[in-house]
C-alpha cells in the first residue's frame, strides 16, 4: 500500500484558511453509490481538486489532504473506488483492497469521476476548472481519465503513476499516454524502485510527442510515497511538490 494509517499529508507553506470538511455518497449513472468526501474553504479560489486515492481508496490520508486542499483555497472532493465491489464500507488498514482492485474497469470508474465533476461543477462552481491530484494508482488514473476529452480539466497532478498496470484491458499508461488531452504535472521520486526512471521518461516523451504540455519531476533520493508529514527526510521534496501544484494549478485557472 502507498500510505499506512498513520501518515499524513504534509502542509502547504501559508495554509491559514479556514476549511470544513464532510463525508458524502454520491451516484453515478449506473446506480452505484461511492463514498466522497468534500472539502470547503471559507475564501475558495477560482479553481477546484478531484483527488484520486492509492490503491486503498477512500482512507483518512486523502480527507486530510483535501482539506490541505481548502486551507490554500482550493474546493476539493476524494472520491472511494470501491462502491460497486465492497459498498460503502471503512478503507481503513483491515480493508482487503487487492480483490476489489482487481475489478476496477476503467468504463465504470469513469461513470464516478462524472458523477464526481457533476457535484463539483454546481452552481456558482460550474466555470471553475477542476485539476485531478492522483497517487500511486491514482496517479495512474489521473492520467488514464485525461485520455476522456469530455471531461474537461484544467490539468493532471499524478504522483508516482503506475506506468505499466493494465486496467481490466484498457491498456497501461505508457499505452494510452499519446491520448492524453489536457496539461500534465508529474510529480516522482527518483528512488522509487517500482517506478524505474527509465518508465518515467518514456512516459515524458510520450506525451512530448504529442505537443501536450507536461512538467514532469523526479526528486533525487525520494521513495515512493515521499509526500508524507512523517518523512522529514523528504521534506524538501514535499515543500517543492506543493509550490509545484500550486502554480500549476494558478497557470491553469487564474487563480
Amino acid at each position: 500500500m502507498c500510505y499506512d494509517d498513520n501518515a499524513r499529508p504534509p502542509a502547504p507553506a501559508g495554509a491559514s484558511g479556514a476549511a470544513n470538511g464532510e463525508d458524502m455518497v454520491l451516484t453515478a449513472a449506473d446506480g452505484n453509490k461511492f463514498a466522497a468526501y468534500l472539502a470547503t474553504p471559507e475564501n475558495p479560489l477560482n479553481a477546484q481538486v478531484l483527488i484520486y486515492p492509492d490503491v486503498r481508496g477512500l482512507h483518512q490520508f486523502y480527507k486530510d489532504l483535501a482539506l490541505r486542499f481548502a486551507e490554500i483555497g482550493y474546493r476539493a472532493l476524494a472520491l472511494d473506488y470501491f462502491g460497486r465491489t465492497a459498498g460503502l464500507t471503512s478503507r481503513d488498514e483491515s480493508f482487503e483492497f487487492m480483490p476489489h482492485v482487481q475489478q476496477i474497469k476503467i468504463e465504470s470508474f469513469f461513470q464516478d469521476v462524472t458523477a464526481s465533476l457533476d457535484y463539483l461543477r454546481d452552481g456558482d462552481n460550474i466555470h471553475k476548472p477542476v485539476f485531478v491530484v492522483g497517487f500511486c494508482m491514482g496517479g495512474s488514473l489521473a492520467l488514464m481519465s485525461g485520455t476522456n476529452k469530455d471531461f474537461g480539466f484544467g490539468g493532471l497532478i499524478p504522483f508516482y503513476a503506475g506506468i505499466t498496470r493494465d486496467f481490466g484491458g484498457a491498456g497501461t499508461v505508457l499505452d494510452n499516454a499519446e491520448k492524453v488531452s489536457f496539461p500534465v504535472l508529474g510529480l516522482f521520486g527518483g528512488a522509487d524502485a517500482g517506478i524505474p526512471e527509465t518508465a518515467v521518461r518514456t512516459l515524458e516523451s510520450k506525451l512530448d510527442s504529442t505537443g501536450i504540455e507536461n512538467k514532469i519531476i523526479l526528486y533525487p533520493g525520494a521513495p515512493h510515497s515521499f509526500f508524507d508529514r512523517r518523512a522529514a527526510d523528504f521534506a524538501d521534496a514535499s515543500a517543492d511538490a506543493w509550490i509545484q501544484i500550486q502554480e500549476f494549478i494558478a497557470s491553469h485557472s487564474n487563480s
